[in-house]
């Protein structure tokens, strides 16, 4: 993916897959999240091959949709958010971008007037 520089130095893993599920970008943060899974081999690999059945039903919702998916997760004392939504080509859904950061166990809440 051209013109991603700037998702390098991003201390939020960002992974980027076309329309068909196949993995086409990730970020460095990304590449060491998963690198006991391979890293930035997994390039080329479907998103299928690394998720459960029921995670890949979500996304292939999201790509069928268009409508992001938005949760969080803990794993070894590690909080975070993960928010998977569409990116579009022309109007139409070209893949799904994977945001995943570390967020605090209790967070700060606002509501804004």
């Amino acid at each position: 993916m051209n013109g991603m520089a700037w998702a390098e130095g991003l201390d939020v893993a960002i992974t980027v897959s076309d329309a068909e599920g196949n993995i086409i970008y990730m970020n460095g943060r990304s590449a060491t999240t998963f690198s006991k899974y391979g890293g930035k081999s997994l390039e080329g690999t479907s998103l299928r091959e690394c998720h459960k059945p029921e995670s890949w039903q979500k996304i292939l919702r999201i790509l069928d949709t268009g409508r992001a998916n938005c949760y969080t997760i803990e794993k070894e004392g590690v909080k975070k958010l993960i928010y998977q939504a569409p990116w579009f080509e022309n109007g139409q859904v070209a893949g799904l971008v994977e945001l995943s950061m570390v967020v605090p166990q209790q967070m700060d809440h606002f509501i804004r007037t």
